[in-house]
């Protein structure tokens, strides 16, 4: 009796929304899946979501363009919500929970490593984990050759903030400073006042004693900024 009852109440329920025009929630979701889907594809490790129920209680009018897209800010990542917009007259819009896990195998250290340490492919292992947070790398060429800034014990989730580039040239080094101009270049010598990894400002003392800013490149190479 119950369960008849039960359906009895879905289908009035069916037909005053037919009769009011009232937007299916279903389409709603239906939407928010795909372009979930759509926005995931490219990431990497297994994606699962969910998209949760929107209020009962929530009645719109019939829309016929719907559009979904990531609030500002926004990350598909964990438990988060999306928009989705009536590109209609007299449209509107609404958030939409959903909740994103990843299932990927990341790199952890094989063993405890020290400070100022270049890592290589055999100092890597990966672990199986399952995150709703945008943290951990699972491509050994993201940092293989790079260094550690400090020390980690071994099975340690390895992250990006964790890691820096090699340096390319170090405190005290004699470098060759460039500057280039309209089809000409001039030379000269200078000694680094930092470390810095390729692509990084730096400062050098020139033979007389005048202080540069430049780029650092490779070979103890420094292009000095204009």
């Amino acid at each position: 009796m119950k369960k008849l009852l039960l359906i009895g109440l879905l289908l009035l329920q069916s037909i005053a929304t037919a009769a009011t025009g009232a937007q299916d929630h279903a389409l709603i979701k239906e939407a928010v899946s795909a372009f979930v889907q759509q926005q995931t594809s490219g990431l990497p490790g297994k994606i699962t979501f969910k998209v949760e129920e929107i209020d009962r209680r929530i009645s719109l009018p019939e829309c016929r363009k719907l559009e979904v897209l990531l609030p500002t800010g926004g990350k598909l990542i964990g438990r988060t919500a999306v928009r989705v917009r009536c590109n209609e007259v007299r449209g509107w819009s609404i958030s939409v929970p959903v909740q994103i896990r990843v299932s990927t195998n990341l790199l952890i250290s094989a063993r405890a490593l020290p400070p100022g340490y270049t890592l290589r492919e055999e100092d890597l292992a990966t672990q199986p984990t399952e995150t709703t947070q945008s943290s951990g790398i699972s491509d050994a060429k993201q940092v293989v050759g790079k260094v550690l800034r400090h020390g980690i014990t071994a099975g340690q989730i390895l992250r990006e903030e964790m890691l820096r580039p090699p340096y390319s040239i170090v405190q005290g080094q004699a470098v060759q400073l460039i500057v280039r101009g309209n089809k000409f270049s001039i030379r000269n010598e200078g000694i680094a006042l930092s470390n810095a990894s390729e692509g990084q400002t730096i400062q050098v003392r020139t033979s007389s004693g005048r202080l540069l800013g430049g780029i650092a490149g490779v070979d103890g190479v420094v292009e000095i900024k204009q």
